[in-house]
C-alpha cells in the first residue's frame, strides 16, 4: 500500500512536469482516497476505463489522455459529468500525464514504441523535443516496415508514398497525434515519418517531398508509454499495476 501523495509527487518529479508548456494539466486530475492499493493505467480516462478500474477495486487510474483539455468548454456537463461521478462514487483517484509522458526517454511514448520496434533513437528535436530521430537496424523497404508496425501494434497502418517497394533507413516518429510534425521530419533528413494521425495536407508532402507517412493510430502508437510508466511505479511502491486496452481503431 502507498500513499497517493506520494506517487503523485514522485511522478511529477520523475517526468519533471514543470518544465513542460502543455494544453492539459499533468499530476492528480481528480482526487480519490489517499491510500493506494492497487492501480489501473490506460491511454484515455474513458468511461469504460473508469468503471474498469472500480470493477478491480483499484484506487488510482493513471492514464496519458486525462479529461481537462484547453481547447474544451470547461463546464462538467453530458459525458464529462458521467466520468467525474464515476470517478467520484468510487473514491478513485485520477493521474494524467500528457506530454512528459510522450518525451520522457525511458518510459515516453516515443522512446516505448521505438524500444518495441526496435529502432535506434539518435536525437530528440522540435517543440518541447516531440519529435524524435532515428535510424531502423537495417534498411527495409517501407512494405515490410509498415507491415512490421501492424504486428506490433495490433492495428493495420496507412502508408503514404510514391513506392511502398521503396528502401528506407533514416525515420522519424511522433506518437499520437503528430502529423503536423511532418515537415520537421522532412527537412530533419527523415526518409519515413511515423504517427498516430493523418490530415489531408500529408498526403500531398509525403508524394511531393518522397518521404514516406505512416499513420500507425494515435491509441495505438500510445499504449506503451502509460505501462511503462505504470511498472516503474509498481517497482518503486510495491503496487500492483494492470493495464486496461481499448480496442479503439483511431
Amino acid at each position: 500500500m502507498a500513499k497517493r501523495s506520494d506517487i503523485i509527487n514522485w511522478c511529477n518529479q520523475q517526468l519533471t512536469v514543470e518544465q513542460f508548456k502543455d494544453y492539459a494539466p499533468n499530476g492528480l486530475q481528480v482526487e480519490g482516497g489517499e491510500e493506494v492499493n492497487r492501480i489501473v493505467c490506460a491511454v484515455t480516462a474513458s468511461l469504460a476505463a473508469i468503471r474498469y478500474a472500480a470493477d478491480v477495486k483499484a484506487q488510482m487510474l493513471l492514464v496519458h489522455h486525462g479529461l481537462f483539455w484547453k481547447s474544451e468548454p470547461a463546464g462538467i456537463v453530458g459525458w464529462k459529468k458521467q466520468r467525474v461521478r464515476a470517478l467520484l462514487q468510487h473514491d478513485l483517484n485520477l493521474a494524467g500525464y500528457h506530454l512528459p509522458l510522450d518525451t520522457h526517454p525511458q518510459w515516453g511514448n516515443n522512446a516505448q514504441l521505438a524500444k518495441h520496434m526496435g529502432w535506434y533513437m539518435d536525437a530528440q528535436i522540435g517543440e518541447q523535443n516531440l519529435l524524435s530521430l532515428g535510424s531502423l537496424p537495417q534498411a527495409v523497404c517501407l512494405a515490410d516496415l509498415t507491415a512490421q508496425l501492424d504486428q506490433t501494434l495490433q492495428r493495420k497502418p496507412l502508408l503514404l508514398a510514391n513506392d511502398p517497394r521503396k528502401t528506407v533507413h533514416r525515420l522519424a516518429w511522433c506518437s499520437g497525434g503528430g502529423q503536423g510534425f511532418f515537415q520537421a521530419a522532412i527537412d530533419a533528413g527523415a526518409e519515413v515519418f511515423i504517427t498516430g494521425e493523418v490530415s489531408e495536407a500529408q498526403y500531398h508532402l509525403a508524394l511531393e517531398n518522397d518521404v514516406a507517412f505512416i499513420a500507425a493510430g494515435h491509441h495505438a502508437t500510445e499504449r506503451f508509454g502509460v505501462q511503462a510508466l505504470a511498472a516503474a511505479i509498481s517497482e518503486e511502491f510495491q503496487v500492483p499495476v494492470s493495464f486496461f486496452d481499448e480496442k479503439n481503431p483511431v
